[in-house]
């Protein structure tokens, strides 16, 4: 049996008591959350060497309810360089030398990219050039004809 408080899992602390509600009807399930406190790098003095202050949050994508197929395509995008082998986003957060706000900000972070991931992208409408714009255009070439017809050999009469 493993130690207290090590949850005999490599160090990673299942069930985050509380979801992450992102929206009324998307939620990351506390099942689908994994957590580890890890020793953060910077400053804290003699105490960064002894205490697990940085927060590394995996979630498990397929697990968030109430996302839509595109809205997790979106969310995979955005996610990138964050996602690891197994397809989990990792995040990690080492703001402060306090690991219970730096788990408040690396949920903060998942909650802004399944935000991010939520939004439907415009479709770009292609439109073409004013006619306005299209005389200015052909008026600036005339003008730029003219001063380099100026440039060339003088015609004999």
């Amino acid at each position: 049996m493993p130690p207290p408080g090590t949850g005999g899992n490599g160090g990673y602390n299942r069930g985050v008591s509380d979801d992450i509600i992102v929206t009324g009807g998307v939620r990351v399930p506390a099942r689908a959350v994994t957590v580890r406190a890890v020793r953060a790098s910077g400053p804290g003095g003699q105490n960064v060497n002894k205490v697990a202050t940085k927060i590394d949050l995996r979630v498990d994508l397929d697990a968030i309810e109430g996302l839509s197929e595109p809205a997790r395509t979106r969310l995979r995008a955005l996610a990138g360089h964050r996602l690891d082998a197994e397809g989990r986003l990792v995040v990690t957060s080492q703001v402060t030398r306090n690991q219970a706000r730096n788990l408040e900000a690396a949920r903060g972070k998942v909650i802004a990219l399944v935000r991010a991931a939520l939004v439907r992208p415009r479709p770009r409408v292609a439109t073409g050039p004013s006619a306005a714009s299209g005389e200015r255009r052909l008026a600036a070439k005339k003008r730029r004809a003219a001063l380099k017809s100026w440039r060339g050999r003088p015609e004999d009469d």
